[in-house]
């Protein structure tokens, strides 16, 4: 009965903790939200093999005959951490629960705190620098005094699939991959079962005891096991969960992680070390060390440690990325955002540069170079091993690695056939671009425009050094000529916004004052006049220096992108990407999706990595970028994660991508900025040539 179990989804993408040693001899990354571990990734970062595990209590003491009876009297009950909701991908705090995480200063571990009226659960996660364990400390206390049963339920899900595993009691398998959870003292009346079934252990357990089952036909296995924990004692347990290449592999590594007795001292020793090695925070960050800090670790557990220089974007799947009810591909695998995307790496790396990471800088160049396609472009985002997974072009993507190269003198023998290549296809393909940065239009964009500029006279001085004059002069002709046009072909001087020009998302046609209409996506209602949509993505022709501050299209294209598009948060001002977003939750709540009419409209939130490029802006016209800071560091949630998008009303994350790994680099880049007194990724070549 296995196969006819629900199909399995992923946990939503809101994180509250994101978790790796730092020691390469291990490579497993687990996640949390508020009351329980949800993702754990391994072999690398693009596959998730474990959807989560959570904890359940009852309150009925092992071997009372009167089990079932008093099951049914009004003090018996049943609680977990979660309730899943599958049909809105939402998973909650279940009812009458609280949940907190609280980071552990200085390393990548969480203390995730889970109480009811009745019981106090904590547990502090960490990974086994030596092996691929996932591990926590578990203390359980009974608020009333009476012995308590403590459960765990674990739902595996090897290799990146749901539906295709066995289980026998806490070992789940497949035909790549398997997991094992153990623990000290040992688990008992383990269980497999399919999720929904009889067999599912939550569903087994209201009658307040595991029947043992097994699961060995293929299908959604879950998992149930007691612990010795009665909330009474003041004892406490390790749990481990081990990964390998089979079941043997599997058990073998939880058990060894289980008496490791250095595995915590040694993965906090890890990140302090780290740490330590960077130049000291920026006293801009004033009082957000710990957020300073925090993002420096995320992007640096962001880096594949089976493919280096491969950094993810984010450790997680929103909205119905993680319900595979979009996009499955052949093979089953789960969708982004835990992908390559060399826009992303361009935000990191000058991050990591800046704070003092030189050699991630480097072996993160490296990794653009060996999955540069032949042509000289790069794919739309890649999984990490380098094969393509979404392969769209965006010129952005293939620009931005040649302003990262000169931005990081990498302008040598070695990297200027790669440099070539990209800027001769720049040459031949610009400006116009199939999807600019939001990935979802084609035309010409000025935030495209601008990094292609970039690109050019960046590749024209590496050229020029590596004794090209002929290509030298080529990529300038061609970088001059669309810096004087890209008003021309991006701003609108006769739009409903002002009779000022002011820059667009994008240009259909290169004609910004004709009323061509395109469909949004998104499930927005109707075509719209490219003259309605505008998007501050035009800051990047002042960031990249093809524009100076102060040009009166920028000037005027600010106004009208505050009137259209800013949010005056709790936490402070926030921007939407666009008018008309619909990058977000449904009216509802629920999952962004793809609907076939418009009583699906979701809306797309704000975004607070376009509060730190305000903030960029901001330095450049000669003002105070702090509190642009400070308003990015009030969106960090309990585990001082950085959300990708907030609401409106409260300032703080939605569903998004949490952490997203460019929130966090564009805060550690405008606290650097802040202290330079100007952005200090933007290519002074460029600003030289176009913005004195």
């Amino acid at each position: 009965m296995g196969p006819l179990a629900p199909v399995a989804c992923w946990a939503p993408a809101d994180k509250h903790g994101f978790g790796t040693a730092r020691q390469l001899q291990s490579p497993v990354w687990f996640t949390l939200r508020q009351a329980s571990l949800s993702e754990v990734y391994y072999p690398d970062l693009d596959t998730p093999s474990l959807r989560g595990l959570q904890f359940a209590v009852t309150d009925v003491p092992p071997g009372d005959p009167s089990g079932p009876s008093q099951a049914r009297s009004r003090r018996a009950f049943v609680d977990r951490e979660t309730v899943d909701d599958d049909p809105r991908h939402v998973e909650p705090v279940a009812p009458g629960v609280r949940a907190r995480v609280e980071p552990v200063p200085g390393s990548l571990t969480f203390r995730q705190v889970v109480e009811s009226p009745r019981w106090k659960l904590t547990k502090t996660w960490f990974t086994d620098p030596a092996r691929t364990s996932v591990l926590a400390d578990v203390r359980f206390e009974s608020k009333t005094g009476r012995p308590l049963r403590l459960y765990v339920l674990a739902d595996p899900a090897a290799s990146d699939t749901g539906d295709d595993d066995r289980g026998r009691g806490m070992v789940a398998w497949d035909a790549s991959s398997a997991s094992a959870v153990a623990a000290r003292p040992a688990l008992r009346d383990a269980s497999s079962g399919y999720r929904g079934e009889s067999s599912d252990p939550w569903i087994d357990l209201q009658d307040h005891a595991l029947s043992r089952s097994t699961a060995d036909a293929p299908g959604n296995v879950v998992q149930g096991a007691l612990t010795r924990l009665d909330g009474v004692r003041k004892d406490h347990m390790t749990l481990a969960i081990g990964f390998g290449r089979d079941p043997q592999a599997a058990v073998s590594t939880a058990r060894a992680s289980l008496h490791s007795r250095d595995a915590a001292h040694d993965y906090a020793a890890g990140w302090r070390s780290y740490l330590a090695s960077l130049k000291r925070p920026p006293a801009s960050v004033g009082r957000g060390v710990r957020l300073y800090q925090q993002s420096l670790m995320v992007l640096a557990a962001s880096e594949d440690k089976r493919n280096r220089g491969a950094t993810v974007a984010a450790p997680n799947m929103p909205w119905v990325w993680g319900t595979l009810t979009l996009e499955k591909p052949a093979d089953g695998r789960s969708g982004p955002y835990h992908l390559v995307w060399p826009r992303d790496f361009y935000h990191v790396v000058t991050a990591q540069k800046a704070a003092g990471d030189g050699d991630a800088a480097t072996r993160q160049l490296d990794y653009l170079w060996r999955i540069q396609k032949p042509d000289g472009s790069w794919w739309q985002n890649t999984r990490p091993d380098g094969k393509p997974h979404w392969t769209s072009l965006q010129l952005d993507e293939v620009a931005l690695p040649v302003v990262l190269a000169w931005w990081l003198g990498r302008t040598g023998a070695g990297d200027w056939p790669h440099i070539e290549r990209a800027a001769d296809f720049i040459l031949a393909n610009g400006p116009r671009t199939q999807q600019e940065r939001w990935e979802n239009q084609d035309g010409y964009s000025p935030n495209t425009i601008a990094t292609e500029i970039a690109g050019l006279v960046c590749a024209a001085a590496v050229a020029r050094a590596n004794g090209d004059d002929a290509k030298s002069a080529a990529y300038l002709v061609k970088a001059d000529e669309w810096q004087k046009t890209v008003e021309a072909l991006t701003a609108t001087t006769n739009g409903p916004y002002s009779p000022k020009p002011y820059y667009l998302r994008v240009t259909k046609d290169g004609n910004p004052n004709a009323g061509t209409t395109y469909g949004l996506g998104d499930n927005f209602p109707r075509p719209v006049d490219q003259r309605e949509i505008v998007d501050n993505s035009f800051l990047g022709l002042v960031l990249f220096g093809a524009k100076k501050w102060n040009d009166p299209a920028i000037l005027n294209s600010l106004a009208v992108g505050d009137s259209q598009l800013r949010a005056d948060t709790p936490n402070g001002p926030v921007w939407h990407r666009f008018t008309f977003d619909g990058y977000g939750e449904t009216d509802d709540g629920g999952d962004w999706d793809l609907f076939p009419t418009a009583a699906g409209q979701t809306h797309g939130r704000a975004w607070p990595l376009l509060t730190g490029e305000r903030g960029e802006y901001e330095l450049l016209a000669g003002r105070r970028a702090d509190g642009y800071l400070a308003t990015m560091a009030r969106t960090a949630n309990d585990g001082l994660m950085l959300p990708e998008q907030v609401f409106e009303d409260t300032g703080e994350g939605t569903r998004s991508a949490t952490p997203l790994a460019w929130t966090h680099a564009q805060y550690v880049r405008l606290a650097w900025s802040i202290q330079a007194g100007a952005p200090v990724e933007r290519p002074s070549i460029v600003a030289e040539r176009y913005a004195k």
